[in-house]
């Protein structure tokens, strides 16, 4: 019992922890025998074809056009395709007022990966560069994502994606924000030492002779499209200075939702990405998988359950005072949490009380989508989630 008990806290801390300190050892072993890559100033640019599949966002539509036509890439090497399949709204209309914009619609509202299908025939560029509708990108994004495709082993390349967060944050907004800036430190040291494993769909690009058509029904199309080209031997880069700024969530109820979808999505693209699990395809790629997305999307909130549960039976039957001491530590981790969830839902903003709020909204999520997968209650559709305006 006692032997399990340690597995399971070692497995979490490394998940959440313990991960980022042996990538950050190995990449500072391996800049002490590898020189990085030299980006050169003087190339052609490559033709680039901009991607935007969008539902029922008629209120910011127009702004995220706006902002695509302010990206700082040559007129004449962008392309630029908006998709609004099944938009009820005034979305489509608003989209064929600019005539710099391909505008795809048909009423039937397949899903976002069928949408992205219907436009892969019309793409140009040699470089797919996806982005979402209710996001904004820095002018120099696209500049600064097609670098990285010098390097003839990257098959694609992912952005950062930041959250705006105000002082006077709830917990949603807190919580996001810390966790992407979280993600961005470790995606910089995943790319260093060899690869991310997936790409957020606030941006992201792809070679676009590389695409590979994943299932209808993908619920995280943007992780497989990335990870399908990994899987070929590709490496997918990260760029930090090409970036998508969005605003949190508008409630904890609204970001639950998203991360119960992204859970259920992960679970699923878990079971269809066979070869990035193999280790005798890519060893460092499998172990940086394994690390970074597997533990976090399958055992981990089962093995916080066992924690508790094993901890309560030890502090009970074991002398050792430090077992009672850490029950009691988790005790009252999970009671701020509580605390949090209480003052969050009577608008009372205490920052230190969102961390432990947000890290267990984030593992119920991961339960509830995986349950939600397996009862085949999530919808490939994709959901517009409500922002923060």
């Amino acid at each position: 019992m006692i032997i399990i008990f340690w597995i399971s806290i070692f497995l979490i801390v490394y998940t959440f922890v313990g991960y980022g300190f042996v990538l950050y050892i190995l990449v500072k072993i391996k800049r002490l025998f590898v020189k990085p890559f030299v980006f050169k100033t003087d190339v052609a640019l490559p033709s680039v074809t901009l991607l935007v599949a969008a539902y029922n966002e008629e209120d910011i539509i127009e702004e995220k056009i706006r902002n695509t036509l302010q990206l700082a890439y040559p007129k004449d090497k962008l392309q630029l395709i908006f998709i609004t399949d099944g938009s009820s709204d005034q979305t489509a209309a608003r989209v064929s007022n600019f005539k710099e914009i391909t505008l795809l619609h048909q009423d039937l509202r397949a899903g976002k990966m069928a949408a992205i299908k219907r436009a892969i025939p019309l793409i140009t560029g040699e470089i797919t560069v996806f982005t979402d509708a209710n996001t904004f990108l820095n002018a120099e994004a696209i500049n600064e994502l097609v670098k990285h495709y010098q390097y003839a082993k990257v098959g694609a390349v992912a952005g950062e994606k930041r959250i705006l967060v105000e002082e006077t944050a709830d917990a949603s907004s807190a919580g996001e924000g810390f966790y992407w800036k979280y993600e961005s430190k470790l995606k910089k040291l995943d790319y260093e030492l060899y690869s991310n494993v997936g790409a957020a769909g606030e941006l992201f690009s792809i070679r676009t002779a590389l695409y590979q058509p994943v299932e209808t029904d993908t619920i995280i199309d943007d992780h497989m499209i990335a990870m399908r080209i990994a899987e070929k031997g590709y490496i997918i880069a990260y760029e930090p200075e090409a970036y998508a700024m969005e605003t949190a969530s508008a409630d904890v109820r609204e970001e639950l939702k998203r991360k119960i979808r992204i859970a259920a999505g992960g679970i699923q693209s878990i079971l269809r990405l066979k070869k990035a699990a193999n280790p005798f395809n890519q060893p460092v790629f499998t172990f940086q998988y394994i690390s970074h997305r597997v533990l976090r999307w399958t055992i981990v909130p089962f093995l916080l359950f066992a924690v508790f549960i094993l901890n309560g039976i030890i502090a009970f039957t074991v002398p050792a005072p430090f077992y009672r001491i850490l029950f009691v530590l988790q005790i009252l981790f999970y009671l701020l949490s509580v605390i949090g969830f209480y003052f969050e839902q009577r608008n009372i903003r205490i920052k230190a009380l969102f961390i432990p709020y947000y890290f267990c909204m984030m593992n119920y999520a991961v339960l509830a989508g995986i349950i939600k997968y397996y009862n085949k209650n999530q919808s490939a559709a994709w959901e517009k989630s409500k922002r923060k305006v």
